[in-house]
Order: structure tokens, then C-alpha cells, then sequence
């Protein structure tokens, strides 16, 4: 698991698999964002965007999205939090209670996007065709 901004997105083919799972870490303060489940998914999709945005890639590009609670009893908070971040239709979700994350953390997301052409995973370059 990682911190704000941490992480990395590998390449396969046409997907783009943002592998480490991002905490609602603030990258300016390098503390856990207070608040509720809402208010730390929020900070979750800001670093998870920011990985992808390194990639070239941003919310329209994420298929599928793993979501780990604490207590399933967020789980609405959440899903209003997930439907601000994208347009219809959504990615594939699932959500999976846990019992506990780093630093007492709510919440943790994962997501895998997918470019639009497929990469050549020598050069890393995108190709079209």
C-alpha cells in the first residue's frame, strides 16, 4: 500500500493497471485526510487521478475499480463519493470490507484504466491500428 501520489501504473497491452491501492493520504501534508468516509474517497480519487494523469490517462479511461471499506456501513457515502467521479457509465466496482487499513484509513482504492491503442511494451509507446 501506498501514500499520496506514490504508486505506479504498469502497462499491459491495452490496459493500464494502477497496482498499488491509494489511501486518502494528502500529498501536501503527508497525513491522512479527517473527515468521513465521503471526505477520504474523495482524497483517495485526487491521488489515484494524479498516478493516472502521470500515465496521460484520467477518468474516462478507468474500467474497473476495487474498493476496500472498513465498515460496509459506508458504503453508501462511498458510492455517492465514486458517482461524482465519473460519468455514466461507471466502471466495474467491487467493494469488499476489511478489517483495517494503514493509519487507520476508512477507505482504499484501486483502479485499472485502458488506453485507447495498444502499447508496445518495449518502447512504452502508444500504436494505433
Amino acid at each position: 500500500m501506498t501514500g499520496a501520489g506514490a504508486g505506479f501504473c504498469a502497462f499491459a497491452g491495452f490496459r493500464v493497471h494502477c497496482r498499488s491501492g491509494q489511501t486518502p493520504v494528502d500529498p501536501a501534508t503527508g497525513q491522512l485526510v479527517e473527515g468521513d468516509v465521503g471526505a477520504q474517497a474523495a482524497q483517495c480519487f485526487r491521488n489515484l487521478f494524479a498516478v493516472l494523469g502521470a500515465a496521460g490517462l484520467g477518468p474516462e479511461h478507468v474500467v474497473k475499480v476495487n474498493v476496500y471499506l472498513t465498515d460496509m456501513g459506508d458504503f453508501a457515502a462511498m458510492n455517492e463519493a465514486y458517482a461524482r467521479q465519473f460519468e455514466q457509465p461507471y466502471p466495474a466496482r467491487t467493494t469488499v470490507a476489511v478489517a483495517a487499513l494503514p493509519r487507520g484509513a476508512r477507505i482504499e482504492i484501486e483502479m485499472i484504466a485502458r488506453r485507447a491503442g495498444k502499447v508496445d511494451k518495449k518502447s512504452k509507446k502508444e500504436k494505433r491500428g
